[in-house]
């Protein structure tokens, strides 16, 4: 058995924060991540073209600015080599292809035991803090939803995190499920390699360009959320157009609004949209049903893929191992506690960058779970 002050859960950006806070208290602790490496996500399973969606000043870790020579929206690799630093600068050192399998408060020693299971060994191994920092992220276990005949469907079938770009999908006819971020990215960027380009838009979704939304975030600090989102909207609008025939309807509540009470984001375009109105991507509703390469919609129409890429997002692993937290995590792995006093559970048990807030409310949690841990100590 191996103890520590503090056990963090993953070692993402959301663990490297709190590692690189805790370091400064000089509060020991160890990393469990289940990946053979850190920031798992950036590094295997993201696109090759993907950029973070907002200006650098609201994506750097605590204690560590990104450097000079970096433009304003970063690319994966220049994130990467970030992240890379980061680790080197703070000595952090996780233990690698841990996946934890049980992490319960033990009433008696006053301590979080956590059993997570060796990927190389395939031993379990036992280990003991006074506090523990969940930080698995929002983005743990890929999601592709239940769609009645896929298994019938001849052709790949892949998630988000399988594809790098669209190199390999010229003249082929590739079906995106999912409207976010990624997968209007990931239909432009099929488009621009000459792929027949289709993406599925079920819900309303508000589309903003990065300008706007740098615009909307420095305006959040002086006027109310509501001001904001009416200038959002009206920008939008005069950016975008009507885009209702073209299948995309915005929603009635605001941009900011979304991203605060449910998590929505909004669409950072990135040029999809011209791509849309030039009819180079097909926009189709929801799914009903596949029958062997045949996708039916709910309008009732049908249309042959060759490839079918679900950018459907994730779902959270703490139901599946965190145990006797009835008052932080919901089933989900979302806080239950209101911002700003989501980060914060009972007998010592914390999360990290699960508010969906980005890389900016990550490191706020990293910079008050590390406080609240040294003021007790």
């Amino acid at each position: 058995m191996q103890e520590e002050q503090v056990i963090i859960v993953g070692a993402g950006p959301s663990g490297l924060a709190t590692a690189a806070c805790l370091n400064l208290h000089s509060i020991p602790y160890m990393i469990l991540e289940r990946e053979d490496c850190f920031a798992s996500l950036w590094k295997k399973y993201a696109y090759d073209r993907l950029h973070l969606h907002l200006d650098k000043q609201f994506c750097a870790l605590p204690h560590m600015t990104f450097p000079d020579s970096y433009p304003r929206f970063i690319s994966k690799e220049q994130f990467v080599s970030y992240l890379d630093d980061y680790v080197s600068h703070f000595k952090i050192s996780p233990l690698y292809r841990r996946c934890v399998e049980l992490a319960k408060f033990d009433e008696a020693s006053k301590k979080w035991i956590v059993k997570a299971r060796n990927l190389g060994s395939g031993e379990v191994e036992e280990f003991t803090g006074r506090f523990l920092a969940v930080a698995s992220g929002e983005t743990s276990n890929p999601y592709t939803p239940e769609i009645e005949g896929l298994n019938t469907f001849p052709g790949d079938v892949l998630h988000s995190t399988l594809f790098r770009n669209g190199k390999a999908f010229r003249n082929q006819s590739v079906l995106v499920v999912g409207s976010g971020n990624s997968g209007m990215e990931i239909a432009l960027e099929l488009a621009n390699h000459g792929a027949k380009s289709s993406i599925v838009v079920r819900s309303p979704v508000h589309i903003l360009s990065k300008e706007m939304v740098y615009l909307g975030l420095i305006l959040l600090k002086y006027i109310p959320v509501n001001m904001v989102d009416s200038l959002m909207v009206m920008l939008s609008k005069l950016v975008y157009g009507d885009l209702t025939k073209y299948g995309i309807i915005r929603p009635q509540e605001g941009p900011f609004f979304m991203k605060v009470a449910y998590g929505k984001y909004p669409v950072f375009d990135v040029g999809t949209c011209n791509k849309i109105k030039s009819r180079e991507i097909q926009v189709l509703p929801a799914i009903s049903s596949i029958r062997g390469n045949e996708v039916v919609f709910e309008n009732g129409k049908t249309h042959p893929f060759d490839i079918i890429v679900f950018c459907t997002g994730f779902k959270r692993s703490t139901n599946i191992w965190l145990k006797g937290d009835d008052y932080l995590l919901n089933d989900d792995g979302i806080p239950k506690p209101s911002f700003p006093n989501h980060w914060k559970g009972k007998n010592g048990l914390y999360c990290v960058g699960l508010s969906r807030r980005g890389l900016y409310g990550a490191s706020a949690d990293a910079h008050n779970i590390a406080n609240d841990i040294n003021s007790l100590l």
